[in-house]
């Protein structure tokens, strides 16, 4: 049995983190709402307790029972996790004098307290919060502070429970690798093995358990979510598995017939249907973002719907769905945060059983599965592309010409990245085509033509990113080549703009 240490989310933005911080320590671990500790699974090492957007004093914080935790299996509470923990013990949380946000230093450090093994007086840590702890029980003893902080970190005495009113999870904070390699390892007893190839194993038996001699559909998206797990899955079921590629039209530059090729490679059984007309038929007119991704999430459904049915005996549905999608479709508040590109209603439609091998795995844990598999490189560290492709990269209604005009503004921006070596130290890059127009000269002539914006970020999982300080003398040559050789675009801008409090693509 596969051991794991449980995070219960209570709604923090960096909650994901946490949980790809204690895998990247070699330990399983699942994120799950803060109220469906799973009480009966023996396998549970430890438990972290999340930040949270509320106060832990408002009427709709979301509490959890901690009775049937603490004294049991080791717990840490994190920002309103540990402010959580002390409050229900009769400690006092109240609003700070002013917002406790950013860098700040521990200043008093109990290095014979395990949580603090190893890290160093004056480590940079990453405060967050409109609350502290301003009194703790009798019960808890202080183990580090910061100058504005006095109970950044405690212990409860005579029981393995912690808190920390810092995130270690993010990477401003120096020691957090270390603070939970501490808890997870040393105080949890972690066994470090959750390794790329340990996954393939186990999951490929899983696999051939489960679906035996049952025939098997998965929809390709061309991105390496879809393409890992159909290689795992090929590895499972051999000839039982059956892809089908959809070009819905707004995929990059030559890109239906370069992934078939790819898929041929790897001795994938692929369907490829051009269904692009059908696809910009349903778009005509439609400019706002979310009515675009669920026309073409319904289009995508409709059309692999068709294919799968020409398939005989088909009883499963794969999809490359990962950690994160399931974590992120809907918040533990019920929100949508946006569409995505799974096709989840497929099941019901089709009377199929959903197939998803990679729902465990954070992206640069798919990639290490991917290279441990041996698939192409170029696959593997393929840039992230949105499930509805261009068309949420052009602002405005769709065209067969603005996706022309686009996919040729993009090919020239990608092709330079790779032949500059700047490619794999992005995340992710493309092109927007904006929905204005601008006067330009060409030669003797007066334009008025469309202007483009390129975007190219850095990140490790999408939640948070950066702008890419690209040269300016690269910038200057993609302006340059876009505007001479891309009929339609006559200005070229560059988006600096950073998540928060942009997100990555546009629309």
């Amino acid at each position: 049995m596969q051991e794991k240490i449980i995070i219960l989310d209570f709604g923090s933005q960096t909650t994901q983190l946490i949980g790809r911080r204690v895998r990247e320590l070699g330990e399983y671990c699942e994120i799950i709402p803060y109220n469906k500790f799973p009480y009966d699974d023996s396998s549970v090492i430890g438990v972290i307790l999340s930040g949270s957007p509320f106060s832990v004093y408002d009427e709709k914080a979301f509490r959890t029972e901690l009775s049937r935790l603490r004294g049991h299996i080791p717990v840490l509470g994190i920002c309103y996790g540990a402010q959580f923990i002390a409050y229900t013990s009769g400690g006092t949380v109240e609003p700070a004098p002013s917002r406790e946000y950013g860098r700040a230093h521990l200043t008093e450090i109990d290095h014979a307290d395990p949580l603090m093994k190893d890290i160093e007086r004056g480590a940079q840590v990453w405060m967050s919060h409109g609350d502290t702890i301003t009194s703790i029980p009798a019960s808890f003893k202080t183990i580090a502070s910061t100058a504005e902080v006095p109970v950044a970190a405690y212990r409860v005495e005579g029981e393995k429970t912690w808190g920390v009113q810092f995130h270690p999870e993010v990477y401003h904070s120096e020691c957090g690798t270390q603070l939970l390699r501490n808890f997870v390892v040393d105080i949890c007893g972690g066994r470090q093995d959750w390794t790329a190839e340990s996954f393939i194993d186990s999951t490929v038996r899983e696999l051939r358990r489960t679906l035996g001699d049952d025939k098997v559909v998965l929809g390709l998206s061309g991105g390496v979510d879809s393409s890992v797990a159909a290689v795992l899955l090929n590895r499972a079921i051999g000839k039982n598995l059956t892809c089908i590629f959809v070009d819905h039209g707004m995929l990059r530059k030559d890109e239906f017939r370069n992934v078939l090729k790819d898929y041929e490679g790897l001795g994938l059984n692929v369907i490829g249907v051009d269904a692009s007309e059908e696809f910009f038929t349903n778009l005509a007119g439609v400019t706002e973002p979310e009515r675009k991704r669920k026309i073409i999430g319904k289009g995508f459904i409709d059309v692999f719907d068709r294919e799968a049915h020409k398939l005989k005996d088909v009883k499963w549905l794969a999809q490359g769905t990962i950690y994160p999608d399931c974590i992120e479709s809907l918040s533990i508040t019920g929100t949508t945060i946006k569409s995505h590109h799974n096709v989840g209603g497929l099941p019901e439609k089709m009377n199929l059983s959903l197939c998803e091998p990679l729902r465990l795995l954070f992206k640069d844990e798919v990639r290490r599965v991917g290279r441990q598999l041996g698939m192409p490189e170029h696959l593997i560290t393929r840039h992230p592309f949105p499930g509805p492709g261009l068309a949420v990269r052009i602002l405005g209604d769709i065209t067969p010409e603005k996706v022309r005009i686009l996919q040729e503004a993009d090919d020239i921006f990608i092709r330079s990245l790779r032949e500059d070596g700047l490619y794999d130290s992005v995340w992710q890059a493309g092109v927007i085509l904006l929905s204005v127009q601008s006067v330009g000269v060409m030669g003797d002539e007066r334009t008025y033509e469309r202007a483009v914006a390129l975007r190219a970020v850095t990140s490790t999982d999408g939640m948070t990113a950066d702008w890419v300080h690209l040269p300016y003398e690269f910038l200057a040559k993609v302006s340059n080549e876009i505007i001479n050789k891309v009929k339609g675009v006559n200005r070229v801008c560059y988006d600096i703009s950073s998540k928060p409090p942009a997100t990555i693509e546009w629309e």
